[in-house]
């Protein structure tokens, strides 16, 4: 369509059912309309906007739309007090009611927005919300206790401490608190995690006092708390509600966990679409680490919105997906080695992938014993064609492994780790040049046998696509926190063609700090203990009994 006129942005305030005023700025356009509306709650300041990776709140507007960027309670210019995801559900609910009834607007509301002003979405949805007829939560958490906070039953503690003390400088800046925001912008700059306790940083007072680091850290993983701030638990209620749903993810985005669960959990009941790009957290751009993915993975989440937006908001939308101009394949995934997008009717479920024989979704460890000090040792074989044997491994917690590039390393996305795999304390098993072109798509797992003498041991699990050089660039990983014999470590999804001559490695380490605390191999929650607990662990890997499970099946050409 072409672009409308928009009017001068205008500010407006409501009342949340317990009177708390909320305040948001409105773009809209020229006209009498009605317009649907578009809200994105925002918990870094309403002017922020859209700016990170969407296009500006007046872009949206000129599309035809109300557009409102509201900050939540306790943000910005809003009033109460910010409690992280508390108050989302029911401000939210309010929020879309508010929205509904401004003038111009032709009663129906869709929700957009990334991260936080993702998973606030979700749980707006999962409230009395007859308005919200469509959002599109992007990188998101679904159940914050195992997709956010925790990965694997292992405390995220980087990623943790970081946000904790993004929110904590803004919540003291509010409260007019100049010493502790400067106190917490440099502890944002220095974190060395150097302390004896790496979960109790220098700055553990600030970070109590003004973010939700301490509840997140201290609460354990079935208390009640988890559900109350989850969209996971209301999943029945948004399913009620049905909103048409577009979930977008990234393949080195740290929630993309959260996002893949969400739309299991959610599109077999409602509208649902997913997308998935080759971007970290932000920006969603060609050039991702170390690679250039092409001007296919510059964004067009833009446009992707609107025609959703367009399909189940405006004029008469129908009763479900099929007609409009929003109505894609159900999952649209950018593929990382011909950098280019596939579709797919359905999510490709793991060794049940369309194509995927078992042969070649589950691929076994071979080697003799030397896999982690000779990266020519380990070899990944057709599952069943290696040899019984062990292979040793060990956590030195003077210089434990740490993460690079991937999901959980700094920064994100495709980073050559060839040195980090030639680490003594880290086994490889590298793959067979490929022969012809190989597609994997969906999900990524190791199953494994690990004795120990130690009651517990963590595991970073790292699935890399090996170039003709010896490039090595991570594509799917996993953590967690595991106790001796069978063990599985679910890892990330990932959509990748296999070029002639590149080899798949799976790398194997005890630790990925600061990413994840140390274990001390005590059985002792990692995140509790501090270097005096520290201690050398050994594990060893049974390999015959150890499969990787990878959906791989020979590529179509993708026009």
């Amino acid at each position: 369509m072409t672009p409308l006129p928009v009017r001068p942005k205008r500010t407006e305030a409501m009342a949340t059912r317990d009177g708390t005023r909320l305040v948001a700025d409105i773009w809209q356009p020229e006209g009498p309309g009605p317009w649907p509306v578009l809200m994105m709650r925002q918990a870094y300041g309403r002017r922020i906007g859209t700016s990170l990776c969407y296009a500006p709140p007046e872009w949206y507007a000129a599309r035809g739309y109300i557009v409102v960027m509201q900050d939540v309670r306790g943000r910005g210019e809003s009033g109460g007090g910010f409690a992280l995801f508390e108050h989302e559900a029911a401000d939210g609910a309010d929020s879309v009611a508010w929205a509904a009834a401004l003038p111009g607007s032709n009663g129906r509301v869709g929700m957009f927005g990334f991260s936080f002003q993702g998973s606030n979405q979700l749980l707006a949805a999962g409230e009395p919300c007859p308005a919200l007829k469509a959002i599109a939560p992007a990188m998101i958490g679904w159940d914050i206790r195992r997709d956010w906070a925790y990965e694997n039953g292992a405390f995220a503690l980087r990623a943790n401490i970081g946000w904790a003390t993004q929110l904590a400088a803004e919540t003291a800046r509010l409260a007019g608190d100049r010493e502790a925001q400067a106190r917490l912008y440099a502890a944002s700059r220095t974190a060395s995690f150097a302390d004896a306790m790496p979960a109790w940083p220098e700055h553990d007072a600030l970070l109590q006092r003004y973010s939700h680091y301490a509840v997140w850290r201290d609460t354990p993983l079935d208390d009640p708390y988890w559900d109350a701030i989850s969209p996971a638990a209301r999943r029945a209620r948004i399913v009620a509600n049905g909103p048409a749903t577009l979930l977008i993810g990234g393949w080195y985005d740290s929630h993309l966990p959260g996002t893949l669960a969400a739309f299991r959990a959610l599109a077999p009941h409602l509208p649902a679409r997913l997308i998935v790009g080759p971007w970290a957290h932000f920006p969603w751009d060609r050039r991702v680490g170390a690679l250039d993915f092409g001007e296919d993975a510059i964004t067009d989440i833009d446009q992707q919105q609107i025609a959703w937006f367009d399909r189940w908001l405006k004029d008469a939308p129908g009763d479900g997906p099929g007609d409009g101009p929003g109505d894609g394949p159900a999952v649209r995934l950018f593929d990382m080695g011909a950098r280019c997008w596939r579709d797919f009717a359905a999510w490709p479920e793991g060794d049940a992938a369309p194509g995927a024989t078992p042969e070649q979704a589950r691929l076994g460890l071979d080697g003799s014993g030397r896999a982690a000090i000779d990266m020519r040792d380990g070899r990944l074989l057709e599952a069943g064609a290696g040899a019984p044997g062990w292979e040793s491994l060990t956590l030195d917690p003077w210089r434990p492994a740490a993460p690079c590039g991937g999901s959980f390393g700094w920064p994100p996305g495709p980073v050559d780790r060839a040195g980090a795999d030639a680490r003594a304390d880290t086994l490889t098993f590298t793959g067979a040049p490929a022969t012809e072109r190989m597609l994997i798509a969906g999900d990524v797992r190791l199953s494994a046998r690990i004795e120990s003498a130690h009651a517990s041991f963590d595991l970073h699990a790292v699935l890399s696509r090996v170039a003709a050089d010896g490039r090595s660039f991570p594509l799917a990983e996993g953590y967690a926190t595991l106790e001796p014999g069978a063990v599985s470590v679910p890892m990330r999804a990932t959509c990748c063609t296999l070029q002639p001559g590149e080899r798949l490695r799976l790398s194997l380490a005890l630790a990925c700090f600061p990413s994840f605390p140390v274990n001390p191999g005590t059985g002792r929650p990692p995140w509790e203990a501090g270097i005096f607990d520290h201690q050398v662990v050994t594990v060893r890997l049974r390999r015959d009994k150890s499969i990787l499970h990878v959906p791989l099946r020979a590529a179509e050409e993708q026009a």
